[in-house]
């Protein structure tokens, strides 16, 4: 931890040294070299460096891949802002953005994609030409995994736990994929409604709604989809009560560490089809290995590599 400390200290330090010299950095490299970085807590056992590097490796290139883990620093989100500034003055390519931060990036971004602005939330910052441009790469992750694990599920009434930064983004692929309607569960009222008024406007009135009786919404749904923390290292346990929980139902993680959560061991004990956390994982981060990188990513050698760590 002291090295993860003292490597932050570094960083901070030397992006306001470097304020003003945002242009040195950064010329032709980004086709021949790679600096990135993943901001968020408790994510010490990301699988994202991993995948990068070996993809870089495989490809010649320079890439260089670090977490940096607000808990493990002993930071909080107020420390964001400094991060992405000296990340950006020290010649970072870019950023990888996780909870509990996709939100809490977008004012500090110059500009942001279509999906991401549709959307609302950010999972991947890159720096070009002096200007920080976020993108979201969470939607095509899941709606990935969901078509290659879930492809002939029913879908008329899905559950989903969660209106977070990830939660948006998979609600998003969700509604795209064919749902036709989705009920959001979430600790904070008006987090969720805001979630349900943005995927409203963009599907039609009526496709989402904020959940108020669980157990009633979880008798009636074909599929449950868990986009909180919880079932994380870090956080274990499972985000509802397992006695709603029945064998017709699939159910969904993003979480990928662990990969075998509490709430797919229950889930398979009963005899539910289930999606694990791996495809969005592995999508999400093709996507974004080309933002960085401006090269086209090889998904399978990243799949296969993912499952061999």
């Amino acid at each position: 931890m002291n090295h993860l400390v003292h490597s932050a200290q570094l960083l901070l330090d030397n992006g306001q040294r470097h304020k003003n010299k945002r242009h040195i950095f950064m010329t032709h490299a980004e086709h021949t070299s790679v600096l990135a970085g993943l901001i968020g807590s408790g994510i010490q056992a990301s699988r994202t460096p991993a995948m990068h590097e070996h993809e870089g490796d495989a490809q010649g290139l320079r890439y260089l891949y670090r977490l940096i883990d607000i808990d493990a620093l002993q930071l909080d989100i107020n420390a964001l802002p400094r991060l992405v500034e000296s990340a950006q003055n020290c010649g970072f390519t870019g950023l990888n953005i996780t909870f509990p931060c996709k939100q809490a990036v977008i004012p500090l971004l110059d500009e942001l994609s279509d999906e991401a602005r549709g959307i609302g939330a950010v999972n991947t910052v890159v720096f070009k030409d002096g200007k920080r441009i976020g993108h979201n790469t969470d939607c095509l992750g899941f709606a990935e995994g969901f078509q290659r694990g879930l492809d002939k599920a029913p879908r008329q009434h899905v559950v989903q736990m969660g209106a977070g930064g990830a939660g948006a983004a998979v609600a998003h692929a969700l509604l795209s994929a064919g749902v036709e309607r989705l009920t959001v569960f979430e600790v904070e009222p008006q987090r969720a409604q805001g979630l349900v008024d943005n995927l409203n406007e963009h599907f039609g009135a009526g496709r989402a709604q904020v959940g108020l009786d669980l157990p009633a919404a979880m008798a009636e749904a074909d599929g449950l989809v868990n986009t909180t923390p919880v079932g994380m290292a870090k956080l274990p346990g499972t985000p509802l009560p397992v006695e709603l929980l029945r064998p017709a139902l699939w159910v969904a993680e993003i979480i990928y560490f662990p990969l075998e959560t509490e709430l797919l061991q229950h889930a398979r004990a009963l005899g539910c089809r289930t999606l694990d956390g791996s495809t969005m994982a592995v999508f999400q981060a093709v996507k974004a290995f080309e933002l960085f990188s401006g090269r086209s990513a090889d998904a399978q050698r990243m799949m296969a590599h993912f499952h061999t760590l």
